[in-house]
């Protein structure tokens, strides 16, 4: 698949969902570009790199903003967002609503690298792109942060306190769920306990399910809200602490010599994954 071919089926997917969502008028993003080999949206925000001021993260040496999770929010709130209101009238039960959230995700995506969706090494989905491939056909390819975004538009949309989170290598979604038994862990968030790990890249996978390389350590994480959607340089303060609880944890400031490692792990994970 070249260049134009992406470009062009990508603004396919933004048409259709205009057609199916009927929530709002305004569109994620009506058209890309491309400058010196990096996809840009129409808000100048980089779908095809993680790091700097307008990259669909934001990532630098400090912090991260992931500013493409904003694009499906507030006014420009469509189908993602839909998905979960529609959710949270099936489901008055907060526990049941959450899990119905994360089995839409977990079993209507499937994992996909984007070298072999797009032919990048990296590309971001916001939530409505995403959302549009799974009302339209069933099912939707994305990889880990596709999942996560979608996850976080979703939860906001059925009532919950969401947020992204980062780890070596990786990101996932984190939802606000104190009284859900089921999770292998609770998070503390801003030193706020219990939020509970969404991570739906697995079709085995259970909410409240979190990886052993990510209990008992620090990772950064990052509040969902309505914001505005612009290329920024996130505040130079440390990251948001998330700790696993349990004997011998506890939430400590983000140690910033280690976020150095985070700048580069969603390139590396997919050039690894690539080979």
């Amino acid at each position: 698949m070249n260049r134009v071919k992406v470009l062009l089926g990508l603004i396919a997917i933004l048409f259709a969902g205009l057609a199916t969502a009927g929530y709002a008028s305004a569109s994620p993003s009506e058209g890309f570009h491309e400058i010196n080999g990096d996809v840009f949206d129409d808000w100048e925000i980089c779908r095809t790199r993680a790091f700097g001021e307008d990259g669909f993260y934001q990532l630098s040496e400090t912090a991260f903003r992931p500013v493409i999770v904003f694009e499906s929010l507030g006014e420009n709130a469509a189908l993602a967002y839909s998905l979960g209101e529609q959710i949270a009238v099936k489901y008055p039960d907060r526990l049941q609503r959450a899990e119905a959230v994360f089995s839409l995700v977990r079993d209507g995506v499937r994992y996909t690298s984007d070298i072999d969706q797009f032919d990048h090494e990296e590309f971001a989905l916001n939530a409505d792109e995403l959302a549009t491939s799974i009302d339209k056909n069933g099912v939707g390819y994305g990889d880990c942060e596709d999942s996560a975004v979608l996850l976080a538009v979703m939860y906001k949309g059925a009532g919950y306190r969401s947020a992204i989170v980062v780890g070596s290598e990786h990101t996932a979604a984190l939802v606000y769920l104190p009284d859900y038994d089921k999770a292998t862990a609770f998070f503390k968030l801003k030193g706020e306990l219990g939020w509970v790990w969404a991570e739906a890249t697995g079709r085995n996978n259970h909410l409240g399910w979190v990886p052993k390389e990510f209990i008992n350590v620090k990772l950064a994480a990052y509040e969902i809200s309505e914001e505005a959607i612009a290329p920024a340089k996130p505040a130079a303060a440390p990251s948001t602490a998330v700790a696993q609880t349990g004997a011998g944890t506890s939430s400590l400031p983000f140690p910033f010599f280690g976020i150095i490692g985070l700048l580069w792990f969603i390139s590396l994970f997919r050039r690894r994954r690539a080979r």
